[in-house]
């Protein structure tokens, strides 16, 4: 039977939680695990014991950066190691469910790179599996943890935007082509996940248009969601681009805001612009312009997944849920999954 602690007893234990280091390994040393790795590694709380890597060349670059972490090649070794606390999934999006799964059923949390799954039944039985073991699941959608999307939820929450109109993102570039997924699963969940982080209520519908050139896979595509009271977003994503492009906008009934993430100072910046109609019945309907300051606020400057590993581990470390976790991935999922339906049926309307 359980017992009371006293508030001595309380606070020794808080004191010794505080202490702790999470064993964090990571499967995946290619383009974005050694960014995990060297996150991860760095925080106070936690430490990288092991990399796991099949490709000879991708393990003798991790040996040569972390000669005191053990690099091997046969995943297995990683996901049923006793000292390893929580893994890192950084590998293509068709191996995540069978490395999350059998990482949750040795005992260990999952950190695992978007998208979730690749489809929403894995992604559902890899959250029961994580809510029956009490495991925590987090998704890696650092743009949440960005100082620019944590400013824009300010402005949204706190009323300055009003009403919101519209969410519009453009994300292309020349590559980098993937083979395993289309342009959407690549770079719709970097925005899917924003919108869902930045907007009240679910969208109701989607549809998405594309087409494939090079490599059998869409390499450009337009999705657009529909959400209750008119709200609606659109993501231009694209491979075939001669120039890079990171903007987004996003219309509210007082003010709108730009985001060009690819600007050094003024990331965000904020226009005290807009349209009201007045008069009664369609053909007297008067539209009149508000044109106002502009102004760019402060962005916060932090390296984003440094944030979002620290919160991975705060959340083993003090049993909290994680606002990215495997709910969070598994909606991605789902709008992927009905964007490629209506994909596939050159934009048909697809509910979700």
């Amino acid at each position: 039977m359980a017992t009371r602690l006293d508030a001595g007893e309380m606070k020794a234990q808080k004191q010794n939680n505080s202490t702790d280091v999470i064993r964090m390994g990571v499967v995946g040393y290619g383009y974005w695990g050694p960014n995990i790795v060297r996150n991860f590694h760095g925080q106070e709380r936690s430490r990288v014991v092991a990399i796991c890597d099949q490709s000879p060349k991708s393990q003798n670059r991790a040996r040569q950066s972390y000669p005191d972490i053990r690099v091997i090649a046969e995943c297995n070794d990683i996901l049923t190691a006793t000292d390893i606390d929580a893994i890192a999934i950084v590998t293509p999006v068709w191996t995540h469910y069978e490395l999350a799964k059998l990482a949750l059923e040795h005992g260990k949390h999952v950190f695992v790179e978007k998208p979730f799954t690749c489809t929403t039944a894995q992604a559902e039985e890899l959250i029961e599996l994580a809510d029956r073991k009490r495991l925590k699941i987090m998704v890696d959608h650092t743009f949440l943890f960005t100082g620019a999307v944590k400013r824009i939820k300010e402005f949204i929450d706190n009323g300055t935007l009003g009403d919101l109109y519209y969410y519009d993102s453009t994300r292309v570039n020349l590559g980098l082509f993937q083979h395993d997924v289309n342009v959407l699963w690549d770079l719709a969940p970097h925005d899917l996940s924003i919108m869902d982080y930045l907007i009240k209520g679910k969208p109701e519908a989607v549809v998405a248009t594309g087409e494939r050139h090079l490599n059998g896979v869409a390499d450009i595509a337009f999705l657009t969601l529909y959400y209750p009271n008119n709200m609606i977003g659109h993501i231009n994503v694209n491979w075939l681009s001669p120039v890079k492009v990171r903007t987004t906008l996003i219309g509210g009934e007082k003010k709108m805001l730009v985001w060009n993430d690819l600007e050094a100072d003024e990331k965000l910046k904020i226009y005290d612009k807009g349209v009201q109609m007045s008069g009664d019945g369609v053909y007297q309907l008067l539209v009149s312009y508000r044109s106002g300051d502009m102004w760019a606020p402060r962005v916060e400057q932090v390296e984003a997944l440094k944030l979002e590993a620290a919160y991975f581990v705060d959340c083993i470390l003090n049993d909290q849920k994680p606002f990215n976790d495997g709910a969070a991935g598994l909606h991605v999922v789902q709008v992927l999954e009905a964007a490629d339906q209506s994909l596939q049926q050159r934009g048909k309307v697809i509910k979700l």
